[in-house]
């Protein structure tokens, strides 16, 4: 068992809570997630960032930019503000957190509210950068079967 703190913020053990996310186990709640996404930044695990994030978007994002980004930054911390269970099939959230972290450029903070979605048992990141390419009367991209004005688009600002 590893004695490093998580860099989630939690005060936990890493082996003990954001790790065992990154080895494969379903995050309970949108916060877990989000959290587990920041330590992946702060441990470089970008295929992790990439598998938790929404499918339709995954082949949008760009990996080495992602990767060299991780990679280049010194992480600061995580706070997060609060995190809203929408409730509905399939079932919504919002997170809204602020990362620190510092780079060749100085230091930054960003402050952000992410929407969440839970398919299949797992909640995925709608990443707010890559838009859902859906027709509000198609099918919604998160795979719920169901029509995307009643699922997703009904979460998106």
């Amino acid at each position: 068992m590893s004695s490093a703190i998580c860099p989630c913020g939690s005060g936990n053990l890493l082996d003990g809570c954001c790790a065992r996310f990154h080895a494969g186990q379903p995050a309970p709640s949108a916060e877990a997630l989000m959290r587990s996404r920041y330590s992946a930044y702060v441990l470089g695990l970008v295929d992790y960032l990439l598998d938790t994030t929404l499918a339709v978007q995954k082949s949008s994002l760009d990996r080495a930019s992602i990767s060299q980004w991780s990679a280049q930054s010194t992480w600061l911390g995580l706070e997060v503000e609060s995190a809203e269970l929408l409730g509905g099939k399939p079932e919504h959230a919002f997170v809204t957190f602020t990362a620190r972290w510092h780079d060749a450029t100085g230091e930054h903070s960003h402050r952000e509210r992410s929407a969440f979605v839970q398919n299949h048992g797992r909640w995925y990141f709608i990443d707010p950068t890559v838009p859902l390419k859906a027709g509000r009367n198609d099918a919604c991209p998160c795979g719920s079967e169901q029509k995307f004005k009643k699922c997703c688009a009904a979460y998106m600002a």
